[in-house]
């Protein structure tokens, strides 16, 4: 099969109709698919077979689906980049990829040097043809390549929390059957409007394409995050679901217009890709209405692992339970099955997970082990199957032999009144081997010292889990999608 089979079929079964918003402007489904028809005449015009890379390196825009579209009804590999990338990380994933064709924007150019081969721009300039003037010269009409299941559709390089960005291969069943699943799980009214904020050249990209086409949604899409924008698109367009980060959610909640707004219409805030301070959940959900929905997943996995439904039970802090198709299990460092309620590392197996890292036969070989895939995220299951995310398995805190979970000194230091951010590292300590070392972005206008919220900690916590220093920052290191880089906070310890 092909995943641009999806597009197709959505066609076929809903007929024409608005399926995406963009600066005010309208796109049907059937525009969409003429647009990515032309861009797959344009890449067979620039040399691109079945199985070569392009990289489409955007802001969202509509170019970002059309682009994807048209390179898998060519055969051809997505390499989606977040545009906020560097030049460093750009120049590796072209060199690691080798990718054949490049679409980006004028803005973006700069982080292309060294780059030799064709360019396509959104935007036009200098550096390559416009998009827009290469799709004007194509016909609409493409006739799909056909690809086997497990050919490959997408190499997504992980954002580099921990290290190099290393390439995720994932085939066309991997994304489909995860997209199927995720899928089966909507409860929304598909006539009504989504809001899209977050990266489209990411996995969600490719969830909000695949599982849309099957559910024959309509997507309001914003070309990045900012509250009063996403407070007004939901308003005006009566929207019921968006899917964030928990650092979107904070930036909204502590916004101070938001008053202004009627979000009503909000049924559900889906938050994943970082835990959720369950702190906030109450406050949001009303403020805002709706009903906060937490989710699991990773890039490996196609990406979505579990979650809540909206109709049934919602156990806070707890991420849901697995999809239709993916199993979850817990496992100890010899592999072993847990006890329900007993920690250990979040396994994942099923038809989503990854054929491996692109080229990285050893790390693909420590990743997938007797069958499973090894998140690194240390969690648990529940006797009704919910699972609960505990921690990076890399980011736990041994302080003298005591196990330190950060997540659970964040949602403390979350309570009190005047924090809006906080995230958790060890420190080095000759005694202790490891120290808690809190870091800390207070609320605009609001002062506290580190006596006070260590203290508000030790009446809240055992005394071994609570931070011995505190440090206050302007902002925290991010990654393009919102979470908090810890690998950068250790760097300032």
């Amino acid at each position: 099969m092909n995943l641009a089979r999806l597009a197709e079929d959505n066609v076929e079964r809903h007929g024409e109709y608005v399926s995406l918003v963009f600066d005010g402007v309208e796109w049907t489904n059937v525009a969409q698919q003429r647009a990515a028809g032309r861009f797959a005449h344009a890449l067979r015009r620039l040399g691109v077979a079945p199985g070569d890379r392009v990289l489409v390196l955007l802001p969202n825009c509509p170019e970002v689906l059309q682009a994807y579209a048209g390179i898998l009804k060519t055969g051809a590999v997505i390499v989606p980049v977040v545009f906020l990338l560097g030049p460093a990380e750009v120049r590796h994933i072209l060199a690691d990829s080798e990718a054949k064709v490049v679409v980006t924007a004028p803005e973006f150019v700069d982080k292309l040097d060294g780059w030799t081969g064709p360019v396509v721009l959104v935007g036009g300039g200098e550096r390559g043809p416009a998009w827009s003037d290469v799709l004007a010269a194509e016909p609409d009409a493409f006739t799909t390549v056909e690809r086997d299941d497990r050919d490959l559709a997408v190499i997504l390089y992980t954002s580099g929390t921990t290290g190099r960005p290393k390439g995720v291969a994932l085939s066309h069943d991997n994304l489909a059957s995860n997209a199927r699943s995720a899928a089966a799980l909507y409860e929304l009214d598909r006539t009504r409007w989504s809001l899209m904020v977050l990266p489209l050249s990411h996995s969600y990209g490719l969830t909000v394409m695949n599982a849309g086409n099957i559910l024959g949604t309509r997507g309001v899409l914003l070309r990045w995050f900012h509250p009063e924008a996403v407070l007004e698109a939901i308003q005006r367009y009566r929207v019921e679901s968006m899917s964030a980060v928990p650092t979107m959610l904070l930036y909204l909640l502590h916004y101070p217009d938001a008053a202004r707004f009627d979000t009503s219409s909000m049924r559900v805030w889906g938050s994943g890709a970082a835990p959720l301070p369950l702190e906030i959940v109450e406050p949001f959900e009303k403020k805002f209405g709706g009903r906060i929905q937490e989710g699991y997943g990773l890039t490996e996995a196609s990406p979505v692992v579990s979650g809540h439904r909206l109709s049934g039970v919602r156990k806070l802090g707890s991420v849901g339970q697995p999809i239709p198709g993916v199993e979850v299990a817990i496992l100890d460092d010899a592999d072993r099955p847990q006890p329900t309620g007993e920690l250990g590392e979040v396994c994942v197996r099923g038809p989503n997970v990854m054929q491996g890292y692109y080229r990285l036969h050893q790390e693909t070989a420590e990743a997938l082990r007797n069958g499973w895939l090894h998140t690194g995220d240390m969690g648990r299951l529940d006797a009704d199957g919910f699972l609960y995310i505990v921690e990076r398995k890399k980011d736990l805190i041994i302080r003298g032999g005591f196990n330190v979970y950060p997540r659970e000194v964040e949602e403390v230091l979350y309570a009190h009144p005047a924090v809006a951010e906080a995230a958790v590292v060890g420190m080095r300590d000759p005694m202790l081997g490891e120290e808690v070392l809190a870091f800390v972005v207070l609320k605009a206008g609001v002062t506290a010292d580190a006596s006070a919220l260590i203290a508000f900690c030790q009446a809240r916590l055992a005394k071994y889990k609570c931070p011995k220093q505190v440090r206050f920052l302007d902002a925290m290191p991010k990654t393009p999608i919102g979470k908090i880089l810890r690998k950068d906070l250790r760097g300032l310890v």
